[in-house]
């Protein structure tokens, strides 16, 4: 998975919109995301994982309102919180856009309405140069990002966001769970397949020694 880009609005500490281009900064190779406390270095990466899966890591996820939490308090009124997501995975630059539930002022009248959670996926396509749509339901376009990362929420953030916490968390795991966790992310199938011929041909082995002792007896 390649990031290209990140657009945040309201989101978070930021009250207005901000953009990082990741092709930029990686162009010099590593970087580094650093500031003071409370500069948003947390936010951003809790936009990415926003954008991928709906959601963020760990306790700083909510529960049905967390749409309202994650929107900034810095935010003009008329000012909608998005997150857009411009990435490559598995040969494939997509680009997601989610918008959490927003409430709103009212069109006409006093008051305020909720306005439902929406969310884009889109697809470059090289030879027209151009993005097409892909879905607009939350479901599909989550199953599509999951299916493609090859990893669940939870693995994302243990494995390539490592929050606070979770990666300490990710290490204490059991042997078990770290292996199968693991064995997907690095695809070992082959290297599983070549164990199960090998312990085969043990015991087969085995099984001819045992013969071959029972006959000299």
């Amino acid at each position: 998975m390649r990031l290209h880009r990140l657009d945040i609005t309201a989101f978070g500490p930021f009250g207005a919109s901000q953009s990082v281009d990741f092709d930029d900064l990686s162009a010099a190779g590593l970087f580094l995301l650093h500031g003071p406390t409370g500069a948003g270095k947390t936010s951003v990466l809790d936009a990415v994982c926003y954008a991928l899966y709906g959601s963020v890591p760990g306790a700083r996820q909510g529960g049905t309102g967390q749409g309202m939490t994650l929107r900034s308090d810095h935010a003009a009124v008329g000012t909608r919180t998005e997150v857009r997501l411009e990435l490559t995975v598995a040969g494939r630059r997509l680009e997601v856009t989610r918008q959490p539930p927003w409430e709103r002022p009212k069109l006409r009248g006093k008051g305020t309405t909720v306005d439902k959670a929406q969310t884009w996926l889109r697809e470059y396509d090289a030879t027209t140069r151009a993005w097409k749509d892909l879905s607009r339901s939350h479901q599909e376009i989550g199953e599509e990002i999951t299916q493609l990362l090859g990893m669940s929420r939870e693995q994302f953030c243990q494995v390539v966001l490592l929050p606070q916490g979770d990666f300490a968390r990710f290490l204490r795991a059991d042997a078990e769970a770290r292996g199968k966790l693991l064995g997907r992310l690095f695809d070992t199938r082959r290297f599983a397949e070549v164990e199960k011929r090998l312990a085969e041909r043990r015991r087969t082995t085995e099984a001819r020694v045992r013969e071959g002792d029972a006959a000299l007896l």
